[in-house]
């Protein structure tokens, strides 16, 4: 049985963490079949929507796999080695946070360590009734990977971030749908299906707007407002010239359903 399943059904991509019996726990075959899959959806016409879930309702994933770890897997690497395999993995979370789709994090339970990483370098988080959140990092020594401290400074404010990576407790659904953590909990026993009406109603949207919206959003984390006035002089002009844009007025003035075509 694969670590990481992955489908493609109506223009929406999944990617699911498949080691329930150790809570979804990342391996190195996730790593070396989920980013080339990533990379290949990031350009794919065919794909307008990524979503990122676990196996079961346990655990979306767990981090790393700390009982490998504990056996010293890895260990005959240098530093050196070590650091340069940890840049490659984190193309995980680069990909999810940039490639221009919008990707969904379906929390389906616990988000611990690295896949509590994972589900923020996502675009959206939907959060099952029984999902639950933790950095986790501190309490086995590390400092934090898979891009965690971005999102969470940027959502939370430093000493709320601090606090969440310090003392590594658990935070409930409940708590980090009030801190913005997720965007949305539904009930558990309904969670395929809320995720299958969000990443529909996200793969039926305008793409190409999609695209420069979560561009413009990147870059206004790092750059002024009048940066940002002129990029948006540019992208509104440009998505206004689109197929899509006039699909969609149209549709307004027709009182109907838009058919956007990414284009």
């Amino acid at each position: 049985m694969s670590d990481l399943l992955h489908k493609v059904e109506n223009g929406i991509a999944t990617l699911t963490f498949n080691r329930p019996e150790a809570m979804n726990a990342l391996s190195q075959e996730t790593f070396e079949v989920g980013i080339p899959l990533l990379e290949q959806w990031a350009q794919d016409d065919d794909v307008r929507c990524v979503v990122v879930t676990g196996t079961g309702d346990r655990a979306f994933c767990a981090g790393g796999d700390v009982k490998a770890m504990n056996a010293g897997r890895g260990a005959e690497q240098t530093t050196e080695q070590k650091v340069n395999r940890q840049l490659g993995i984190h193309r995980m979370s680069g990909l999810l946070n940039s490639m221009p789709k919008v990707t969904i994090a379906a929390v389906n339970g616990v988000a611990a360590g690295a896949g509590f990483s994972i589900a923020l370098s996502c675009d959206l988080r939907i959060a099952s009734s029984r999902a639950r959140f933790t950095t986790a990092f501190a309490k086995v020594g590390f400092a934090g990977d898979f891009g965690i401290t971005w999102p969470l400074v940027r959502t939370l404010g430093e000493a709320k971030a601090k606090e969440l990576l310090f003392l590594s407790e658990m935070v409930t659904v409940d708590e980090a749908l009030r801190l913005g953590l997720v965007n949305k909990v539904a009930d558990a026993d309904g969670f395929d299906e809320a995720v299958t009406e969000l990443a529909t109603r996200i793969s039926s949207g305008a793409q190409l707007a999609y695209r420069y919206m979560k561009e413009n959003v990147r870059l206004s984390s790092t750059e002024n407002y009048q940066t940002m006035l002129e990029r948006e002089a540019f992208t509104q002009i440009y998505t206004g010239e689109s197929e899509d844009h006039k699909e969609g007025a149209r549709a307004f003035v027709e009182k109907r359903a838009p058919n956007f075509k990414g284009r």
